[in-house]
Formats: structure tokens, C-alpha cells, sequence
């Protein structure tokens, strides 16, 4: 009979590329997961991976036994989710992988209200906007807060389930004392930015082509003196009138000073903030609490701070 860890380290390879990436996501040695995906191999008696360069890849049979694996656990999952649904309470522990963009307005009421209505549960959330669906495909998180901007399209794994939580628009942001545009909060027109200095995410980014996207629809491509993903800076060298920056609107503190915000009246730019999770039949508890508690801090922060007009 097939060891069901066994079958979740041989996905784990696949979708780290090597044994020792494995390993490190799983906290073992190297050797720990050579040994049982040896012995995985040898009880199905034929060869599951193949060195590729500096990495491994599957073999075909290796592709077949993966696709019945995935399905494997998925259905423990199933059966996890359903034992948990009987019992009707929200367990002890989740992960949370989110967004540094919505710590402050959106994970951190969320997990304040968490704390209060289910003191026993113990919510381990991981910061970063790198590879999220990757590790809620491995089972590494529970809740992913991601992003999908509207021009890209949707690109959700299989056997993921999303939930929006609200459309998140990019703001016109400029330092207080500086120029004209966008002043009193009025909307500003995209192509009015062209002679701005604009700082940028790398255009590798989501939101880089995305900004990158809706100035060439507005006819122009923008100057990019400065380029970052960090939000933090970008609003630094708004604040010091350096440049001009389109940051969510989720992103910016109601009270940050220094800095003006407008809206973009023409082409304008959004992404949608989603809760995901792995899909199941049967709704767990502890998923759906954190995620209900995502979903009302969203729809309480744009009740509280109205987009300017």
C-alpha cells in the first residue's frame, strides 16, 4: 500500500524542483527525503524522477502517480474538512499567507477580531507576495489575501477556491506641497501624468505591467526615474516630491502625512483582493472563520475611509 506522506514528498519535489528545496520546505534532511521517496519508488518498481540539470523532474511515470496522488490528498483533506464540520468548531491553529500591501487595514483588524471571537485559534501569518498559490497548493498555508489585477487574466491553480473581497483601486499619490494635480482630491486624468516623474513596481510585477498597461492605453508611456515594488519608498519619494506614485488605495494609511491622493477619473487601475483557499466539498471551520473575518475588515475599511471624489 502506498505511504500517503510519501506521496506528498514526491509533490513537494515536483514543485520545488529538488530534493533539497524539499527538504527544507518539509524540515527534514536531504537524506530523510531521498530515503522515503527511494522507498516510494520501490514499492511501485519503477523510476518517479530524473536529474534535469541541477534539478529533478518527473518522470512520466512519476507525472501518472502524481495526478492519482494529488487526488489522494485532496479526498484526506475532504475527509478532514467533513470530521471538522461535525464537530462544528473552529480549530486551534491556521496559516495566512498575505500581502505586505494589506497588513495594516485589512490582516490586522482581521486578526484582532479573530483573537476575540475564537481566543483558541492561533494564526501564523506569513508576509510576502512571492509564490502564494504555491504554498497553498503544498498544504504550507490554509488562507492566502492575494491580488489579481482586472487587465491580467485569471490564472488560479486547479482545485483552488477564491473568494473576492473587494475591487482595490490604485490612487494618484503627490506630495502635499507639490504641484496642482490631483489637488482637493479631484480625479485626476492618466494622460495628465505624463509629464510626471513616476515611481514604478519592477514591470515584472503584477502591478508594474499593470500601471505600465493603462498609460499606454492613455497614450503615453511613463517616465520611470525610479523603480521599486516597495510601497513604503514609493510614497518617500512622493512625500519628497521626487516622483509621482499609483499605489492601492488599501496600501496608503488614511493619516500618512506628507503626501495628497487622488483618484484616476479615465483609465483606471485596480486589483481585486481575494481570500483562497484549497477547495473541498465541505467547508471547515477554521478556514471559514479566518476567511469571514478577512472578508469584514475589507468591507469595514472601505465603509471607513470613503475613496476621495
Amino acid at each position: 500500500m502506498l505511504d500517503v506522506r510519501r506521496l506528498h514528498m514526491l509533490k513537494t519535489v515536483a514543485v520545488r524542483g529538488s530534493i533539497t528545496a524539499a527538504a527544507q520546505s518539509l524540515e527534514l534532511s536531504a537524506g530523510a527525503v531521498s530515503q522515503q521517496l527511494a522507498a516510494l519508488r520501490h514499492d511501485v518498481a519503477v523510476d518517479l524522477l530524473r536529474p534535469d540539470g541541477r534539478t529533478v523532474a518527473l518522470t512520466e511515470a512519476g507525472r501518472v502517480l502524481l495526478e492519482h496522488a494529488d487526488r489522494i490528498l485532496a479526498a484526506m483533506e475532504e475527509a478532514e474538512c467533513a470530521v471538522a464540520a461535525v464537530k462544528g468548531t473552529v480549530g486551534a491553529t491556521a496559516t495566512l499567507a498575505a500581502l505586505p500591501s494589506t497588513v495594516a487595514r485589512i490582516v490586522g483588524p482581521a486578526l484582532t477580531a479573530l483573537g476575540a471571537d475564537h481566543p483558541q485559534l492561533a494564526v501564523t501569518c506569513l508576509i510576502t507576495d512571492q509564490a502564494q498559490m504555491r504554498e497553498l497548493t503544498l498544504g504550507t498555508v490554509d488562507v492566502v489575501l492575494g491580488q489579481r489585477y482586472h487587465h491580467l487574466p485569471d490564472s488560479t491553480p486547479k482545485g483552488i477556491a477564491v473568494s473576492p473581497l473587494l475591487d482595490d483601486p490604485l490612487l494618484v499619490v503627490t506630495a502635499h506641497h507639490g504641484a496642482a494635480i490631483g489637488s482637493d482630491g479631484q480625479p485626476v486624468g492618466l494622460r495628465e501624468l505624463a509629464p510626471h516623474h513616476i515611481v514604478v513596481p519592477p514591470p515584472t510585477t503584477d502591478c508594474g505591467q499593470a500601471i505600465l498597461h493603462a498609460c499606454q492605453q492613455a497614450g503615453f508611456t511613463p517616465t520611470t526615474r525610479y523603480v521599486t515594488a516597495d510601497i513604503a519608498a514609493q510614497l518617500d519619494l512622493a512625500r519628497a516630491g521626487l516622483a509621482t506614485a499609483l499605489v492601492p488605495q488599501t496600501a496608503i494609511a488614511p493619516a500618512t502625512p506628507g503626501i495628497r491622493t487622488a483618484p484616476i477619473k479615465d483609465h483606471p487601475i485596480q486589483r481585486l483582493l481575494f481570500a483562497a483557499t484549497r477547495h473541498t466539498e465541505t467547508t471547515n471551520p477554521t478556514t471559514a472563520a479566518v476567511i469571514a473575518a478577512l472578508r469584514l475588515a475589507a468591507r469595514q475599511d472601505r465603509i471607513t475611509h470613503v475613496p476621495p471624489t
